[in-house]
């Protein structure tokens, strides 16, 4: 199988299957995330990355809501999930990724693997020439020097096999953020990218350079 192009990124001719699901309802997603960790892990299929939208909805992590009041939004559901972390917000104008990848011996380490979306994510931002950055300490991706996070990050792994992603506030509702501590942080600190991107780039172009750049990082290890 030959190398394949992406919005003009190349992938190794290794690199996962990327399927793109629109606009999906969050408990849809999540179902088909286990059921595709299932199959991964049993061989019936290779690694795959997901990238979509959701409709307005909390999840809260391993690490529950986070420390302060907990009071999302009226009308938005809240769903606990398995991945690290705290609580999120995910809705329109986000481009959301989930690689479902097999981790192979010697690359089994989650802390390398949250590294390596944060470097794809980084990546991606700088293919627009917006400049990211990490922050010591903390999972996720910041606007170099604004102080301003644009992306969440958290997974969880069954079976030696990835799910859950990264959400990268393109032009997303910021106020669904708001009555709780996003991966324990105030909610003003929640900012979109798009502002920031150049004229005519918006979340479809966003989301699909997102998930190239994750299938590019997930193949090489």
């Amino acid at each position: 199988m030959a190398p394949h192009h992406v919005h003009g990124l190349v992938l190794k001719e290794n690199a996962p299957e990327i399927r793109d699901l629109g606009r999906v309802p969050y408990a849809e997603a999540l179902s088909l995330q286990r059921s595709l960790v299932d199959e991964r892990a049993d061989g019936r299929r290779g690694d795959i990355v997901l990238v979509c939208e959701h409709e307005p909805v909390i999840t809260v992590g391993r690490r529950g809501p986070g420390g302060g009041t907990f009071r999302p939004p009226r009308g938005i559901a809240v769903v606990e999930v398995e991945r690290g972390g705290e609580a999120t917000y995910h809705g329109p104008g986000q481009a959301v990724v989930y690689p479902i990848v097999l981790l192979p011996e010697g690359r089994r380490d989650l802390h390398a693997f949250l590294r390596g979306l944060e470097e794809a994510t980084i990546e991606t931002l700088a293919g627009f020439g917006v400049a990211g950055e990490r922050v010591a300490g903390k999972t996720g991706v910041w606007i170099a020097g604004g102080g301003k996070k644009v992306a969440s990050i958290g997974v969880a792994v069954r079976r030696w096999v990835t799910y859950h992603g990264v959400a990268l506030n393109v032009a997303a509702d910021l106020s669904g953020f708001a009555g709780f501590a996003p991966c324990g942080l105030p909610p003003e600190i929640m900012a979109n990218v798009g502002p920031s991107l150049p004229r005519g780039i918006g979340r479809s172009e966003v989301a699909a350079r997102l998930a190239a750049a994750v299938a590019r990082r997930v193949a090489s290890g």
